[in-house]
């Protein structure tokens, strides 16, 4: 029996190569080498900035809990991870390119897998569908008449050239001393800030299609945006200056880089998401004195995010409540976020295989953090909007336990010991 996988983003990704390395032959198809506007590599499982993956504190971060889990649950792409990492403090930063590569040939050498590039206009008979949040076309119409969609919107950071910052003006240090300098900073004193606040709050803005209507999510919320809501709300977010000291102070307010390859010739710009126009961005982020001669290698966009309102359409084995052999990955089940998403696709694989054996799915306990979100998903919730890993979706949380560090290790520990007991009831049914 061979299982069609449309899409090859990370939740595709994870299927398709789980299924393979389990004996299932894969039908993997991907519109690539057409792209949607957040694309730009022919490769699959492409990442918008280096630290798309986000924490690897393992028992402090509920994320980073989350990419143990996979890790002993075989993914692919945190194995590319691996072999691809770049240094970024505590965080799981990548070269993008080199991870892209690193699985697409994974997926293009195994026997088991047959890549296709097509366009996929209708939902397959049996498979998984791991489109991702710009599906779009016949395809989004032919999920829109079956289940319903819902929207919300996504933006993405500027990327400028390592050597066009201006050093005079930056000083690497991460906070409160930790890392090892990973991070550039970019200090303002209130004058500069107050004048580049006057300036982002009044930039001109993309126009959005009028058939992008939605929620924006409150996790990728444009800097404009937020700006908009007060003028130091940024200085108590992603530009807050406190835990830093340049010039034996603490500067008023500061934009840090982030490296987006392991050679250090590109950086993003932390939490500066934005929807601005191409002009208005460089005229905008110039104004940090650090950035006046900045090259930009890539500019913020912003798009369409689309879900299914999953509580009324899929099951907590992320198959459709219609129809037990058609599953969903990835984003538009309702998980927000690169490693949640290649989560939902790696446990796709897990249940679609049991699938295969004649056996019936197993979700991960709720004490794990796979099994909540993927509990998540499928409970009732009349305000319906996506999730990323967190503590909260956890069940039982030691309350009792008043120190939140140890409160947050008792939970990874007792999440991985369930996780190596999920493997063993899994695989002891084959």
């Amino acid at each position: 029996m061979s299982v069609t996988v449309v899409g090859a983003g990370l939740a595709g990704s994870e299927a398709a190569y789980f299924l393979a390395e389990h004996g299932v032959d894969v039908d993997l198809i991907d519109m690539k080498p057409a792209f949607t506007p957040a694309h730009s590599d022919v490769n699959f499982c492409e990442l918008v900035c280096s630290n798309s993956l986000k924490s690897d504190d393992v028992y402090g971060n509920a994320c980073g809990l989350l990419k143990e889990e996979m890790r002993r649950l075989g993914s692919v792409t945190m194995e590319a991870a691996e072999r691809t990492r770049v240094p970024a403090g505590g965080a799981l930063a990548v070269d993008r390119g080199a991870f892209s590569a690193y699985v697409t040939q994974k997926l293009r050498s195994h026997p088991r897998i047959r890549v296709r590039s097509e366009l996929v206009r209708e939902l397959p008979q049996r498979g998984i569908v791991a489109t991702g949040p710009l599906t779009a076309g016949p395809l989004f119409e032919s999920l829109e008449k079956r289940f319903g969609c819902l929207h919300f919107y996504d933006a993405s950071a500027p990327i400028v050239s390592a050597e066009s910052v201006d050093q005079a003006h930056a000083f690497a240090e991460d906070r409160y001393g930790g890392g090892e300098g990973d991070y550039l900073n970019c200090p303002m004193t209130k004058e500069e800030y107050d004048a580049f606040w006057e300036a982002l709050t009044g930039a001109e803005r993309a126009e959005l299609h009028s058939f992008e209507k939605g929620e924006i999510f409150e996790g990728c919320m444009p800097v404009e945006v937020m700006a908009a809501r007060g003028r130091d709300t940024l200085r108590f977010g992603p530009f807050k200056p406190v835990g830093l000291t340049w010039q034996g102070i603490r500067p008023y307010a500061v934009l840090q880089l982030r490296k987006e390859n392991a050679a250090a010739t590109s950086y993003g710009l932390v939490g500066c998401q934005t929807n601005l126009k191409f002009p208005e961005q460089k005229r905008v982020f110039c104004m940090i004195p650090a950035l006046r001669n900045a090259e930009f290698e890539r500019y913020g966009v912003m798009h369409r995010n689309t879900y299914l309102e999953a509580p009324k359409c899929l099951n907590a084995d992320f198959s459709a409540k219609d129809d037990p052999d058609l599953f969903f990955a990835g984003q538009i089940t309702g998980v927000e976020g690169y490693v949640e998403s290649a989560a939902s696709g790696l446990l796709c694989g897990y249940h679609v295989w049991r699938r295969t054996l004649g056996k019936q799915t197993i979700v991960p306990p709720e004490t794990t953090v796979s099994g909540a979100l993927s509990r998540y998903i499928a409970s009732p919730n009349a305000h319906f909007e996506p999730m990323n890993a967190n503590y909260g979706v956890l069940a039982g949380g030691f309350a009792e336990v008043r120190d939140k560090k140890e409160r947050k290790k008792l939970l990874a520990l007792r999440a991985l010991s369930e996780i190596e007991r999920f493997k063993s009831e899994v695989f002891g049914y084959q």
